[in-house]
């Protein structure tokens, strides 16, 4: 994987947190500089966490997968971007509390990184330098989430949905170009 390529895994991995901080920016009132902060603190801790979590989980069983890894990143990709764009076509709708107590802010960190996790999974055997990426990953999350939770008045008409199915794309693309890569040019 390339650098453009883990900023486009960084860019779809990033997608629940930057709708969630979206989502609180519009109903938060009170001390928003201090609670945009700690959402996007804690969306971001865990999108760097977890992919690291992932990577160092898979080094345990990689000789007995590695004549299929590519075949796993890919599976993992597409689940993911498959579950995103299912998750994105359900019409459940979801109304964040509107305010960031220390297990909301967990539960934020965590809900929107389990996906990071699987992520971090596919980088091993993508054979990608978890730290780099992994602090790729939590800094564009950040950003993203500070930038969201600060756009409410000019994101309102932007459609979540789309957002969400094209990041699912991007992870469903990733994990066919790993697997090309992999059957026709090594």
């Amino acid at each position: 994987m390339s650098l453009f390529d883990v900023i486009l895994l960084a860019l779809a991995l990033s997608v629940d947190a930057f709708m969630v901080s979206f989502s609180y920016g519009l109903v938060i009132k009170k001390k928003r500089f201090l609670n945009g902060l700690k959402l996007a603190l804690s969306v971001g801790l865990g999108q760097f966490l977890m992919p690291v979590a992932g990577w160092y989980c898979s080094v345990p069983v990689s000789a007995y997968i590695a004549q299929f890894d590519h075949w796993l990143v890919f599976s993992v990709f597409g689940i993911l971007g498959l579950n995103i764009i299912i998750n994105a076509l359900s019409t459940e709708i979801k109304r964040p509390n509107k305010k960031l107590t220390l297990p909301v802010l967990l539960a934020a960190g965590v809900a929107t990184s389990i996906d990071a996790m699987a992520a971090g999974v596919s980088l091993y055997f993508a054979k990608v330098p978890i730290w780099h990426a992994a602090f790729i990953i939590g800094l564009t999350t950040f950003v993203l989430s500070i930038i969201a939770f600060y756009l409410k008045l000019f994101l309102k008409q932007l459609p979540q949905q789309k957002m969400e199915v094209a990041a699912g794309v991007v992870l469903i693309l990733l994990g066919v170009k790993i697997l090309c890569e992999h059957l026709f040019w090594v």
